[in-house]
């Protein structure tokens, strides 16, 4: 399952940034929640921790359940090429994904909750299904209907996406440029850790 519980715990406790409002909260509260979280002595880590820690950091940062996860990386083993590297790749190309970095929406669960209730179309025809994997001849736009919309008018007038992404403001549309390397995908993990985590 998708998590919803409190976002901000969860971004103290993994130490990543999952909402604007958990990023406010991490500003003045930079350690562990809990009554003790503050002052409390943490022994070492087991290399199985790390692994697991970064797993579910990497999966909490795509809002995806544990078996959407073993399906990218799957994927990623069947691909030539770096296995971290083309599970990110894998990752950053479902829909939900994308249309969070592009700024239509200002967090993954936001993107996610987008797509499903239908406002997105890819090359013109709707398409409400969060993991579809996005082309590099793909254009996603935000649908006629909803472009009247205050919360997507809000995000593009303040909308910035990362190189890989074009962006049309003016058309409410963005399609994807090139394949990213990992150093250019905005996530907070060890990749590395990840792939031994699942290659055990």
């Amino acid at each position: 399952m998708n998590y919803n519980g409190p976002k901000v715990r969860l971004s103290r406790k993994l130490g990543i940034q999952m909402t604007p409002k958990a990023g406010k909260v991490m500003q003045k509260k930079n350690y562990p929640p809990g009554a003790h979280g503050n002052g409390r002595r943490r022994g070492k880590i087991s290399d199985y921790g790390k692994q697991l820690m970064e797993k579910q950091r990497l999966r909490l940062q795509y809002n995806i359940s544990e078996n959407h996860m073993r399906k990218a990386y799957k994927d990623a083993t069947s691909m030539t090429g770096n296995t971290g590297e083309l599970l990110v790749q894998v990752l950053e190309s479902r829909l939900d994904a994308f249309v969070y970095r592009a700024g239509f929406a200002p967090t993954i669960y936001a993107a996610r909750q987008f797509v499903s209730h239908s406002h997105f179309l890819v090359n013109g025809k709707k398409m409400n299904i969060p993991s579809y994997k996005v082309k590099l001849s793909d254009v996603i736009s935000v649908k006629e209907k909803s472009r009247t919309k205050l919360i997507f008018q809000d995000a593009m007038r303040n909308a910035s996406s990362p190189e890989y992404i074009e962006l049309s403001k003016t058309d409410f549309s963005a399609k994807l440029a090139y394949i990213p390397a990992r150093s250019e995908v905005p996530v907070e993990c060890e990749v590395p850790l990840v792939v031994e985590y699942y290659s055990r």
